[in-house]
């Protein structure tokens, strides 16, 4: 089930942030995700955040974070990957959304495909200057 996120979630949240990116990013150093917990932990509840809920077990599996039309992250935690949670909150924020964007890093080719497969186009390159590493971004629109 997809739902709005609630307070009471942060710390569900952060761990499958902290634990994802750390993962997910081997090329960028854990200290750099360690480093900049707390931050993310006092911004996000501003985002527009959803969260995918297990039915039966009532735990969050993974969340999707925007502000206005950008998606600040998609997370979803290691043992629920590739069952089709990530395209379902996809899926949802494209329905209430006409358009969006996001930066994804180009190291991570998994994201990268995921988002191309979901119609996202790149649009242009940067390089991230908290981490130095190139980071495509990506559009969509209805």
């Amino acid at each position: 089930m997809i739902r709005t996120f609630r307070e009471s979630d942060l710390s569900a949240v952060m761990k499958i942030w902290l634990d994802t990116n750390i993962k997910t990013h081997n090329f960028i150093s854990k200290e750099y995700w360690t480093s900049n917990y707390e931050m993310v932990k006092e911004i996000l509840p501003k985002a527009e955040i959803y969260v995918y809920e297990d039915d039966p077990t009532n735990l969050i599996d993974g969340f999707i974070g925007l502000m206005d039309s950008y998606i600040e992250g998609l997370f979803v935690k290691e043992t629920a990957q590739s069952k089709g949670i990530g395209k379902q909150l996809l899926d949802h924020v494209k329905s209430i959304k006409s358009n969006m964007s996001l930066s994804v890093y180009q190291e991570n080719i998994r994201a990268v495909h995921f988002y191309q497969r979901e119609q996202f186009q790149i649009q242009s390159e940067n390089i991230d200057d908290n981490t130095n590493e190139k980071e495509l971004i990506m559009t969509w629109s209805k």
